[in-house]
């Protein structure tokens, strides 16, 4: 199993970049609104120090109740700014995140098969999940505050520098350790968030292995195990949390010396500098407000690295899906011929041994051929490369004689549909999940699907009939009402060509007898491959095709392939429970002599 990509700096900032372009207006006037909320906080020091300099001259009380009055109100403009300026920053940054989590999503859902195989369930999970909502978390809620903040550095090291430039160079001296501190900080946490998301990825891979195979896991006893292995990749990402932290402890305490040193630049400068009667001394005290109001804006800044480096590491997460290059469509070519099915020399391997060897294999329009072989015998393998869905590493894949390379994704989807062992039923309403195979399908349309694969009558039977919501918000279906939904949505889509994997229930059942039923229904005039993971679906096939040891080695029907008393014979003989008979050449063969 593999990780998706993850994107570099660059190509992680270009891509938030590109979405707030796409917002000019209401990102321009967030912008605004925040830096009058800045501009509008610095007249408090400024009117303390005018004060200052008014009462060292013997102003009335007139000076006081002026500078009260505009403190007052430049505090409700700030206040009434900063709200305003918060909300529109939260909202372009929930727009963009949505837009970004948008093409995650398409992305993801447009990879290959091969690729999605390859892909750690959690690793992908995490990163549509842990890392948006990280994401979220860094432009609704640290954004508008990290902006403010910066403005607000910006804005007051500009008043410092108006108040007198030496004051403001004495107040710079900060800067070389403020940089330094958040130098050693990063270089230092960087890596460690980076780990800290992987941790997590392997966590939600160990809990949903564990969660999908729970039954499993209670046959064999494996509760323990799975719990250790699920604490362990816990233990990972809490110890990364827990060094990170002792970082950011060392990083608090050297952002304190900073201040430390910049504040006392200022007041020792401005002793020397009133002293010659260069500055008044409400200069001097404007100044050491304006340093003591940065205290906050660059403790928000430099402290909430701490989130914004976690936020960037799931941008850049989420930012490597978008660099995985969309699968192209070929141009446009000759349509099939006809609704047959050809496989040319198949052979293919995954990451070990050949699962599939110059397999050749033809179904001719609206036949209907099972494929049956035992476990392991690459069935499921050449269903996907017959559906399009898998590339096969020999061979061609034809339909209605048309390379499928040559027709592309979307014009094989039309052409062919797979319907595997996982049939998944949508959170909505009934009616909405049947018609994801067609979404302009009127309600007469999909109760003739239904009606025509046997789900009429328990679909009536539901508490809302064909509206009633399904799925894990609503009503539980059955796994052979689900497996019922999806040969609608097969009637539904009306490919000329089926490839069913599907799992069916136990032998001897409704539910599979059902099933079988709906399964003749659903493909009827189709030319149709059929996995047959139960040999009483090999019956009704016009041929069959037996897989072993990733070769075809027999084929042909249900009767010639009993008598011929082969590999599907005892096949079938190993699932009926009865015994073989003895082949014509064994009963010709001579009796041995008696002792």
């Amino acid at each position: 199993m593999s990780l998706l990509p993850v994107a570099g700096p660059r190509a992680t900032w270009a891509v938030l970049w590109q979405e707030i372009r796409r917002l000019p207006g209401l990102s321009t006037i967030a912008a605004v609104v925040i830096t009058g909320a800045s501009a509008a906080g610095l007249v408090a020091p400024w009117a303390l120090g005018v004060l200052v300099d008014d009462i060292a001259d013997g102003g009335d009380r007139s000076a006081i109740v002026r500078v009260v009055v505009l403190i007052g109100g430049a505090a409700v403009v700030s206040g009434v700014l900063t709200a305003v300026g918060v909300t529109l920053v939260a909202r372009v940054g929930e727009t963009v995140l949505a837009r970004i989590r948008e093409q995650v999503l398409d992305r993801v859902l447009q990879l290959p098969a091969p690729v999605l195989e390859k892909v750690r369930t959690g690793d992908l999970l995490s990163r549509v999940g842990d890392d948006v909502a990280s994401v979220a978390a860094a432009l609704t809620e640290v954004g508008p505050s990290v902006l403010g903040a910066a403005l607000t550095i910006v804005l007051t090291v500009g008043g410092m520098f108006a108040l007198d430039w030496r004051l403001g160079l004495a107040g710079l001296l900060a800067v070389p350790m403020y940089l330094l501190a958040l130098r050693w900080y990063l270089r230092r946490s960087a890596p460690y968030y980076r780990q800290e998301r992987v941790a997590m990825g392997e966590r939600s891979e160990a809990i949903i292995a564990s969660l999908r195979g729970s039954a499993t896991v209670r046959a064999y006893g494996l509760e323990d195990r799975q719990v250790e292995k699920i604490a362990a990749t816990s233990g990972v990402a809490r110890d990364i949390s827990i060094h990170v932290f002792k970082l950011f402890s060392f990083f608090s305490a050297r952002i304190n010396h900073a201040e430390f040193t910049g504040l006392t630049a200022i007041l020792v400068t401005g002793f020397f500098l009133v002293r010659d009667d260069a500055v008044s001394i409400g200069a001097v005290t404007a100044a050491a407000l304006y340093f003591h109001r940065l205290f906050n804006p660059v403790n928000i800044v430099l402290m909430e690295f701490d989130q914004i480096q976690t936020a960037s590491a799931g941008l850049a997460r989420l930012a490597g899906v978008l660099e995985i290059p969309p699968v192209e469509e070929p141009p446009a070519g000759p349509a099939p011929a006809d609704a047959s099915l050809e496989l040319v020399n198949i052979g293919h391997a995954y990451d070990g041994p050949r699962v599939l060897d110059e397999v050749s294999l033809r179904l001719e329009p609206g036949e209907r051929v099972a494929l049956v072989g035992a476990s392991g015998a690459g069935k499921t393998t050449l269903a996907a490369i017959a559906a399009g869905v898998l590339m096969p590493t020999d061979g061609v894949v034809r339909l209605g004689g048309v390379d499928v390379r040559a027709l592309g994704e979307d014009r094989t989807r039309a052409q062919v549909a797979l319907l595997s062992q996982e049939v998944h039923v949508f959170s909505g309403p009934l009616v909405d999940d049947v018609r994801l195979a067609r979404p302009d399908a009127d309600d007469s349309e999909v109760a003739n699907a239904l009606c025509r694969v046997g789900a009429l009558a328990w679909v009536h039977a539901l508490p809302d009939g064909v509206d009633t919501v399904v799925g894990e918000s609503g009503h539980q279906l059955t796994g052979a009402q689900a497996q019922q939904v999806a040969f609608a949505r097969l009637v539904l889509a009306d490919p000329p060509i089926a490839v069913l994997d599907e799992a069916t229930a136990e032998a001897g059942s409704a539910g599979a007898r059902e099933l079988e039923r709906a399964s003749v229904a659903a493909t009827e005039g189709r030319t149709t491959l059929v996995v047959a993971h139960r040999l009483t679906q090999a019956q009704q096939a016009d041929r069959i095709v037996v897989l072993d040891h990733a070769r075809v080695v027999e084929s042909g029907t249900h009767k010639s392939l009993l008598a011929d008393g082969g590999r599907y014979a005892q096949l079938w003989h190993s699932w009926t429970g009865t015994s073989q008979p003895v082949s014509p050449a064994e009963r010709t063969r001579p009796a041995s002599a008696s002792t």
